[in-house]
């Protein structure tokens, strides 16, 4: 049955593609004889013409990987995308290095390991951005000898 004129009519009516336009199979004779919009308006009102749903794109894989992700998996080199300074930027880094420098340096003069100038010297390096890492700190005071034992 040669429908194309009710569909195209039916698909402007409600303002979709004809690819979305439901007809209902048992009552194709009528829609048939429907040849105005006003004619599909009604059968549209019956039921017997109606519009199916969008088809959407599925997160079921998306969700899938944000569950990976969560879990530490995807996070490899071939997924980044950016700078490393996008994925964590700078100012975050320097912040985690200065706080652990710092730490690292009230503690060992609390315990009275290193003077209060050497503590001085050293917080205004830190400040300074002269260590790259905590690492770097414990060998600038093994090898200017400024670490004295307690007692």
């Amino acid at each position: 049955m040669e429908l194309t004129v009710q569909r195209r009519l039916a698909a402007e009516v409600l303002h979709c593609s004809p690819k979305r336009v439901w007809f209902d199979e048992t009552r194709l004779g009528d829609i048939k004889e429907a040849i105005t919009k006003q004619d599909l308006r009604g059968l549209i009102a019956k039921g017997l013409i109606q519009m199916k749903r969008k088809r959407g794109i599925s997160r079921g894989r998306a969700r899938f990987n944000q569950a990976q992700r969560r879990k530490g998996r995807q996070r490899g080199h071939g997924s980044r995308k950016g700078l490393a300074t996008a994925r964590q930027p700078e100012k975050r880094a320097w912040l985690a290095r200065i706080r652990l420098q710092r730490v690292f340096i009230k503690s060992l003069r609390d315990k009275n390991m290193i003077s209060n100038v050497a503590y001085r010297e050293l917080y205004m390096k830190c400040k300074g951005g002269y260590f790259r890492s905590l690492r770097h700190v414990k060998l600038y005071l093994d090898e200017h000898n400024l670490i004295t034992k307690k007692k």
